[in-house]
């Protein structure tokens, strides 16, 4: 259990961070722009949320806690050093749930013609938003695990490339089933 009793500590005041292993980083580092770059898109979630129907809000209230543990495996960069707690880390099952999601949103969509423009209903443009800060989220992360001395494990690039897919699905989902989808026509105001 987490146990936060003082929000300011001063100790990022020079522009540094702790990461969950107890290393300091410069709030500026790559990882740290990664797992921000999660929690921002936990927060688009959130403002998403506002707009959804029951079973929706459920499916993206699952996802925002996943990604709490997508950023504390971020945070917590592997170490030959023992830490005093169990690392977190996203697991194969999370992303499988994400996969069986996308099949049962996905099932009942129209069959798209042409790309789909981020519009539609407000739930479904803040999906589309959310969906956008998921891909730069993966961006940084591949980014991070090509560089040397750096780790992000498989099953957390895995999990962060399907959510933009299932938001992408849901973002449809949340226009009419696709009915009310806002596509691209290409050339159309030459």
């Amino acid at each position: 259990m987490v146990r936060l009793t003082k929000i300011y500590t001063r100790t990022g005041d020079a522009g540094t961070t702790g990461l969950g292993s107890g290393e300091r980083r410069l709030k500026s580092d790559l990882r740290v722009e990664s797992y921000g770059t999660v929690d921002e898109l936990n927060s688009v979630l959130g403002v998403a949320r506002l707009h959804a129907d029951p079973a929706t809000d459920a499916l993206l209230s699952r996802i925002q806690n996943d990604l709490f543990d997508l950023g504390a495996d971020l945070a917590t960069p592997e170490t030959d050093k023992p830490l005093p707690y169990e690392r977190l880390a996203i697991v194969q099952s999370q992303v499988d749930w994400l996969e069986a999601e996308i099949d049962r949103l996905n099932a009942d969509l129209q069959p798209l013609n042409s790309f789909v423009l981020p519009a539609g209903t407000p739930l479904s443009a803040h999906l589309h938003a959310a969906r956008t800060v998921a891909r730069r989220a993966e961006r940084l992360m591949v980014d991070l695990a090509r560089r040397d001395g750096e780790h992000v494990s498989e099953p957390a690039l895995r999990y962060v490339n399907r959510l933009s897919d299932l938001l992408f699905v849901a973002a449809r989902h949340a226009n009419d089933g696709g009915r009310a989808d806002v596509l691209w026509v290409p050339g159309k105001n030459r």
